[in-house]
């Protein structure tokens, strides 16, 4: 009876997933119009009589609130707009000139406020200038505020009614040859003696952090990526439970190898280990769509994941759940998974003396069977029964390769 109800709680899962997927497939569409994108860039694709607007996939949010443009060419004219504008924005119109949009416009450094007059606002800007538009947090009362940069410093801000509509990202041109770099993922710091000042780092939902760099929801390798022990290891401060019991990553730049693991691995955790090769871990691995589970060689399981995909991965609690403890975690005992007795793969076997060390003296223990799951894009990929350790399951995320970046939501189905 337990495993009948097991199946059909993994299929309501299934179903969750999805329809959350297809709401956020039809919400979470960029759009564009006599514009042409290559990666990064954005070119002017008309006749100059008529405008190029494209207006981003996601919204800003509290998480990501600001983005940046480079100018790589003016062309004719520079008639280069950046700013904020719903969703279902006109695309024939220059952000700023219709209702509920604001834009500040290279051309001329004025502000547009939701009509075709503008007003002055700051200096012109040019070829390689780097125009930013944000939110600020400070935002009540019914306003929002936004705020305009130019070359990372503020030029001014403006109040604008805050609409029910989500404002998105949006870049509008309006001659041959302009051509931008846009960086949606791109980070609001405020200059200081001391250095740059990230704002909203979102270093506290971190527990651990080695060779990887956190700005916002960014996760960066930063680490040599030249060996397998060079390893860049994120984890979470606090474990899945029944409330949170799943998150997402989407890779925004797979770097060189895109060797990138999500998974779940226990709290005292090797630093210097990709999630799933050790003990008490589990993890999906993009470049391979392998699952590793506590052992360096791993089994086929999916496919693999590329630039652009998004990896789940969540616990399927038993219905009688109710872990001793509740939230606080700091004095629970900490568990390990039997290590499977497989001959590990020459790749991985560099570590033997760390792999005695972790598992330490004594018997290993042991706690409940859970269901753990995969997703790639929505949709789950496989699921896999395991002990679950007495400390809790703590979302954990591996980079192997220079240039991996991954944007993380640890609540994505909270709300």
């Amino acid at each position: 009876m337990d495993d009948i109800n097991l199946h059909y709680r993994f299929l309501n899962w299934r179903r969750r997933i999805r329809e959350i997927r297809e709401v956020r497939a039809v919400r979470y569409k960029e759009r564009l119009k006599r514009m042409l994108r290559d990666g990064d860039i954005l070119r002017y694709h008309g006749n100059s009589d008529e405008v190029g607007c494209f207006v981003a996939a996601r919204p800003l949010s509290r998480r990501n609130r600001y983005f940046e443009v480079t100018i790589v060419d003016t062309g004719v004219r520079g008639m280069i707009a950046v700013g904020l504008v719903p969703q279902l924005y006109k695309l024939d119109h220059q952000p700023g000139w219709l209702p509920n949009s604001v834009a500040f416009h290279a051309d001329d450094g004025k502000l547009y406020d939701g009509n075709t007059m503008g007003q002055q606002f700051g200096p012109k800007c040019c070829r390689g200038d780097r125009i930013g538009c944000g939110v600020s947090l400070d935002s009540n009362d019914g306003q929002l505020t936004v705020f305009f940069t130019k070359n990372g410093k503020e030029v001014g801000s403006v109040e604008i009614p805050a609409s029910p509509e989500a404002l998105h990202p949006a870049v509008g041109m309006h001659s041959l040859g302009e051509e931008v770099l846009l960086d949606l993922n791109a980070e609001w710091g405020m200059e200081e003696d001391d250095g740059q000042m990230i704002v909203d780092s979102h270093e506290e939902d971190w527990g651990r952090l080695h060779d990887v760099k956190v700005t916002g929801t960014l996760l960066e390798y930063v680490g040599k990526g030249k060996s397998i022990v060079d390893v860049g290891l994120a984890q979470a401060r606090r474990p899945l439970n029944t409330r949170f019991h799943y998150y997402e990553l989407e890779i925004t730049d797979a770097g060189e190898k895109c060797y990138i693991a999500l998974g779940l691995a226990r709290r005292d955790y090797p630093k210097n280990r990709h999630p799933g090769w050790s003990r008490g871990s589990i993890a999906y691995h993009a470049d391979d769509g392998k699952l590793f589970q506590g052992s360096g060689v791993g089994d086929a399981f999916g496919p693999r994941c590329f630039e652009g995909d998004i990896m789940g991965c969540g616990i399927m609690f038993p219905r009688d759940f109710n872990p001793d403890g509740g939230d606080d975690v700091d004095d629970w005992d900490l568990d390990v998974f039997p290590k499977p007795c497989e001959v590990q793969n020459d790749l991985y076997a560099n570590n033997e003396e760390e792999e005695e060390e972790e598992g330490g003296e004594g018997e290993d223990l042991e706690g409940r069977k859970v269901m753990v799951f995969f997703t790639r894009n929505g949709k789950v990929v496989g699921r896999r029964e395991v002990a679950l350790p007495l400390g809790g399951f703590y979302p954990t995320i591996g980079m192997m390769s220079t240039g991996e970046k991954v944007r993380v939501d640890l609540h994505p189905l909270s709300g």
